[in-house]
C-alpha cells in the first residue's frame, strides 16, 4: 500500500473493519493492465498517426502499433513521463486499468466497482469521466460514462461514507472509458487533460489553429533553423509559437502544473524529476530574426505578440501588422501559413481573389523560398495557381484539410 492509499483511508474511513483490511496488508499492490505489460495508448488525430508514431519512437517508445483513433506503445516509467512532457502531436496518453467484455451498463458498473479506486484517489481528489462507445450493444457514450462515474462514487460511499467530487473543468483524475465491439477498457488519463492545451495561448482570434496541428505542420516542413521562418498570416501566432518551441527544445508541457501519471499507484517522483530536469536543461536560445510573422488584423497581431511573449525567447520573434500584398521580398526562407477559408471566416466572399493574390505573392516575392500552406477547405487549393510539390492530409479539429508544399524556384 502506498502513502496515498494509507492517508486516504486513515482520513476518510474510521471503520475498524476496513481499516484492518487495508492497513494490515501494506505489501498489497493492485496489478493493473498497464503494470502487467507496460502498454499505453496515445490518442492522436487521424491525419497525424504516422508522424505521431515517429515521434513516439524518437521519445523512446517501443512496440508502436497504430490502431483505431491512436497508437498503442510500450514504455517504462521514464519514457511515459517523457512522452507526456514532450510530445507535440499526441492529444493524451492513457494507462489501461482493466478490459472486459461488456454488453450492458450493469456489467460496466459491476466491473468498475471491483477496481480499488483508493490506489488513485487522495483526500479531496476530484475526478471526471470521458467516454466513447462505438459498434457495441451499449450505444450511448454519455450514459456509459455516467455509469462509470456512479461506480466510482458508490465505491467510496460504501467504503468511507463520502463520495469524491466531480470536476468537469479541472479534475485531478480523468478516467477514460472506451467500448468498441462490446469490449470495454477503463483507463486513467496519464496526461491529466488534453495535451494540445499548451498554456501559452492567452489571446485568440476567430477559429485559432489547434496546437497539435500547428506542431505537425512545423514538423512536416522539416525546418531546422538553418534558414528563417515566416508566417504572413499569423493570426494569434500558433504556428510561430510551435516553431519557437520546436527550435528552442521547449517542452510542450512546460506550463502544466500536474500530470495524470502523478496519480498512478506506482508513480515515481524521483524519475519524473530527472526526466523534467533533462528536458528543461536542453532548452536553447532563439537567435534574433530566425522566426517572424505578420497579419493584416491589428487584433491578431496584438494576440500573437502576447502569446509569443509568454514563451522563452519570445522577445526574439518579430510580429508586425501588414497586408501580405505590401510585404517586401521574402526570399530564401521557409514560409508557413494558415490562410482564411469559408468556415474559418464565416463565408467565402472574395476568397477566390484572395487566393489568387496570395499565389501571386508567393510566385513574385518569395523566390528561393519553400512555402507550406494549410488549406482547411481543399477547394481553395486550385485557386492559388501554383504547382504543388506534395499534399499531406491533416484531419483534425473537424476539418479534412491539406498541407501543401510549394517550391518557389
Amino acid at each position: 500500500m502506498n502513502q496515498r492509499q494509507e492517508n486516504f483511508l486513515l482520513k476518510f474511513d474510521n471503520s475498524p473493519r476496513i481499516f484492518t483490511k487495508y492497513r494490515g496488508d501494506k505489501q498489497r499492490v493492485a496489478t493493473y493492465k498497464y503494470q502487467r505489460d507496460s502498454r499505453y495508448f496515445a490518442q492522436i488525430a487521424e491525419g497525424l498517426i504516422e508522424a505521431g508514431a515517429q515521434e513516439l519512437a524518437e521519445l523512446g517508445a517501443e512496440n508502436i502499433a497504430p490502431e483505431f483513433r491512436g497508437i498503442h506503445f510500450i514504455a517504462d516509467k521514464s519514457t511515459l513521463y517523457r512522452i507526456n512532457y514532450l510530445t507535440r502531436l499526441a492529444s493524451r496518453c492513457l494507462a489501461p486499468l482493466i478490459s472486459f467484455h461488456c454488453h450492458d451498463t450493469d456489467t460496466l458498473y459491476k466491473k468498475a466497482k471491483q477496481i480499488q479506486w483508493e490506489d488513485f484517489f487522495a483526500e479531496g481528489s476530484t475526478f471526471a469521466v470521458s467516454g466513447n462507445v462505438s459498434d457495441s450493444t451499449i450505444s450511448h457514450s454519455k450514459y456509459a460514462s455516467l455509469r462509470l462515474k456512479d461506480a466510482v462514487a458508490d465505491y467510496f460511499k460504501e467504503k468511507t461514507g463520502k463520495r469524491p467530487d466531480v470536476s468537469i473543468r479541472n479534475p485531478d483524475i480523468l478516467l477514460n472509458l472506451h467500448i468498441r465491439h462490446d469490449k470495454a477498457e477503463i483507463s486513467l488519463d496519464t496526461s491529466g487533460g488534453a495535451l494540445h492545451r499548451r498554456g501559452y495561448r492567452e489571446e485568440t482570434v476567430s477559429a485559432p489553429m489547434q496546437e497539435t496541428v500547428a506542431a505537425a505542420i512545423i514538423r512536416f516542413t522539416g525546418w531546422n533553423g538553418s534558414v528563417p521562418l515566416y508566417d504572413p498570416m499569423c493570426g494569434s501566432g500558433t504556428l510561430l509559437c510551435e516553431a519557437l518551441m520546436r527550435q528552442c527544445n521547449i517542452p510542450s508541457g512546460i506550463f502544466r502544473n500536474k500530470f495524470g501519471f502523478e496519480f498512478l499507484p506506482d508513480f515515481d517522483g524521483s524519475i519524473w524529476k530527472q526526466v523534467k530536469k533533462e528536458a528543461d536543461t536542453s532548452i536553447r536560445e532563439l537567435p534574433q530574426g530566425l522566426i517572424a510573422g505578420s497579419d493584416l488584423s491589428e487584433k491578431a497581431v496584438d494576440a500573437a505578440r502576447i502569446n509569443i511573449m509568454g514563451l522563452n525567447y519570445g522577445k526574439n520573434v518579430r510580429v508586425e501588422r501588414a497586408d501580405f500584398r505590401d510585404l517586401p521580398a521574402i526570399e530564401g526562407r521557409v514560409i508557413v501559413a494558415n490562410p482564411p477559408y469559408g468556415i474559418r471566416m464565416g463565408g467565402d466572399d472574395d476568397l477566390e481573389a484572395f487566393y489568387k493574390d496570395f499565389g501571386d505573392f508567393l510566385k513574385q516575392k518569395c523566390k528561393g523560398s519553400t512555402a507550406y500552406i494549410y488549406f482547411g477547405e481543399r477547394r481553395y487549393i486550385k485557386k492559388i495557381g501554383l504547382k504543388a510539390s506534395w499534399k499531406k492530409p491533416i484531419k483534425a479539429g473537424g476539418l479534412d484539410g491539406r498541407l501543401v508544399k510549394y517550391e518557389m524556384y
